[in-house]
């Protein structure tokens, strides 16, 4: 059976943690960063967000070896 392939944008988008969560970017944080408050582009910093439940069986298909 051949390799599956990971979907590039999904690599770049999400992380699986090791309890098997999938952990994300906020979204709002790229652009138009002068008319947002610091407090708003503060909490979009960092990976500090999780894939909804829903998601997660799509996420694991992008992404057949973790990463």
């Amino acid at each position: 059976m051949p390799k599956l392939k990971t979907n590039r944008a999904a690599k770049k988008r999400y992380r699986e943690t090791a309890s098997g969560k999938f952990k994300r970017t906020k979204s709002n944080r790229r652009h138009l960063l002068a008319n947002k408050t610091s407090r708003q582009k503060k909490s979009g910093k960092v990976m500090n967000a999780y894939a909804d439940k829903t998601c997660e069986a799509a996420i694991k298909k992008m992404l057949p070896y973790g990463n």
